[in-house]
């Protein structure tokens, strides 16, 4: 018999990490999902022989994929000082710039990638644009260069989500 009982002093149980508890969790979400849908896919079509069985353990494995997508958490404080101590290498990133004024746009494509996390950047652009006048708080920036902060955030996250998930999907090709 395994004694389940936890022996870690107070101290121990206290030692929290926030970006496990990020990126493990987006991890332990999405490969969770994925597991449990694939057998129990492969369970119900275990009842119409190996074939049923193959076909129930892919559709599973897609539906649990797509759950586990769901319930992956984001932290973000995390997102925020990754962004913070990165922002200046970036491309998109006038010189002299704030980190004020683009941390308002990764924290949007944060927030996007979670509302749409079945769809592409380029599909909900358009949205995003409409609704950056609402979103941007104190930010000087146009939408015009808040969408590269706004992608850059959401193809973070999305990165994330999809080394968890096999194949493609974010379906963006890679």
């Amino acid at each position: 018999m395994v004694d389940l009982k936890d022996t870690r002093t107070p101290a121990e149980k206290d030692d929290s990490h926030p970006a496990a508890t990020s990126a493990g969790a987006v991890v332990g979400g999405v490969a969770g999902g994925v597991a449990g849908g694939a057998a129990a896919g492969a369970a119900v079509g275990g009842m119409t022989g190996p074939v049923g069985a193959a076909v129930g353990a892919a559709v599973g494995a897609a539906a649990g994929a797509l759950a586990g997508r769901r319930m992956a958490k984001v932290d973000p404080d995390v997102e925020d000082a990754y962004w913070r101590d990165n922002y200046t290498g970036r491309s998109y990133v006038a010189s002299g710039s704030s980190y004020d004024d683009y941390s308002p746009a990764y924290r949007y494509g944060v927030d996007a990638y979670l509302r749409y996390p079945n769809r592409r950047f380029e599909e909900v652009e358009p949205e995003l644009s409409r609704d950056w006048g609402t979103a941007r708080g104190r930010s000087s920036l146009e939408w015009d260069r808040a969408k590269h902060a706004t992608r850059d955030a959401w193809q973070r996250v999305s990165d994330t989500v999809e080394r968890a998930v096999p194949g493609d999907s974010d379906r963006d090709g890679l």
